[in-house]
């Protein structure tokens, strides 16, 4: 078909140009070929021709005027659980409540028969002097302990340096005696007199003053400074910085002595009585 169209082209194309140059050749003078020539008529509308191929895309063109906004959205799902946050500073101490009303009165109580309880606690008096009889014998004879109303003492028969009688007390649970009044001092010597000994480290040492060997003050084992009670012996007083014998030894006369500190010797520990406490039973 597409053949055909071109042939039939170029033939009326032929035509054309054999009309026009027989037309030329026949013009013998200018005022012949002068003549206007009059268009023919208009021909028939030809076929539609092929499309084309697709063009280029053009430039992006300036945007658009702002839309109004759209409407609120659906309420969307709850979140899981986010981590616990850090603890809080501590707040201040609230206001004090009001008084609350008083309770009911309780019934009376009922007539107490006394009689038997009475017996009963008789009874156990008994029982607990007894105890404490037995007790005081297992302390004073098993034991060999002596006591005052505030401590118990205990003579060790283990040849110790004074340091090592110190750290051996501690670990008792105790401390290297200290015989801050006459009486403790007076029972001291008689337990050691009575155990068929001479002398013991107690918990009194000489240390340095002011940071010099020449100056010394006697301290106990709980740091405690000498006070007003010592027990030197006659003649002696506290022996001077200027020896070895810092430590003290206490005769079984009761009587303080020098002692040097690196000697083995026996030594008594001390341990405070735990008082109980009122009420705290029942």
């Amino acid at each position: 078909m597409m053949v055909r169209r071109g042939l039939w082209r170029r033939l009326l194309l032929l035509v054309n140009l054999l009309s026009l140059m027989e037309l030329i050749g026949s013009c013998g003078s200018p005022e012949v070929c002068n003549t206007v020539l009059l268009p023919g008529p208009k021909g028939d509308k030809g076929e539609a021709g092929d499309v084309g191929e697709q063009g280029t895309q053009g430039k992006l063109g300036p945007p658009g005027a702002q839309g109004a906004p759209g409407g609120t959205g659906l309420l969307g799902e709850r979140g899981h659980v986010g981590k616990m946050g850090p603890i809080g500073d501590r707040g201040e101490k609230g206001v004090t409540g009001w008084t609350g009303p008083s309770g009911i009165q309780g019934k009376p109580g009922t007539t107490c028969d006394c009689g038997r309880y009475r017996k009963v606690v008789g009874q156990l008096d008994i029982n607990i002097g007894r105890l404490q009889n037995a007790l005081k014998f297992i302390k004073n004879v098993l034991l060999g302990l002596r006591e005052t109303a505030e401590r118990y003492y205990l003579l060790v028969t283990e040849s110790r340096a004074f340091e090592e009688a110190l750290v051996s007390c501690r670990l008792r649970g105790g401390a290297l005696a200290m015989p801050k009044t006459r009486d403790a001092n007076r029972l001291l010597a008689d337990y050691v007199s009575g155990s068929g000994l001479t002398a013991v480290f107690i918990g009194l040492q000489a240390r340095s003053a002011n940071g010099t060997r020449t100056q010394e003050e006697y301290v106990f084992a709980d740091s405690s400074p000498l006070g007003g009670f010592a027990a030197w012996g006659p003649g002696q007083g506290p022996p001077s910085g200027t020896n070895n014998s810092s430590c003290v030894e206490l005769l079984n006369t009761g009587s303080w002595g020098p002692a040097a500190c690196h000697l083995a010797m026996f030594y008594i520990c001390e341990f405070p009585k735990t008082r109980r406490r009122v009420g705290a039973a029942g």
